[in-house]
């Protein structure tokens, strides 16, 4: 049995929703994902964890820079 893992939707670069599934699921379900989906690793060296919100460079996530007030 595959292990679920973490996917991110990515619409025009920007994060709008974050899955816990396995990619075997999704495969199989596109209709209940569609779009782009981009595998984000929690506790992982070296990569960020997608939140909504969050950028994709094509490489990695970056969260969203929140200017003081």
């Amino acid at each position: 049995m595959n292990q679920p893992t973490y996917f991110a939707q990515i619409t025009n670069g920007i994060v709008t929703n974050v899955a816990v599934v396995t990619a075997e699921f999704m495969s199989e379900n596109p209709e209940r994902y569609p779009g782009e989906w981009i595998e984000t690793f929690f506790d992982t060296a070296g990569k960020t964890y997608a939140g909504v919100g969050y950028t994709w460079n094509g490489t990695d996530f970056v969260a969203p820079v929140v200017e003081p007030d």
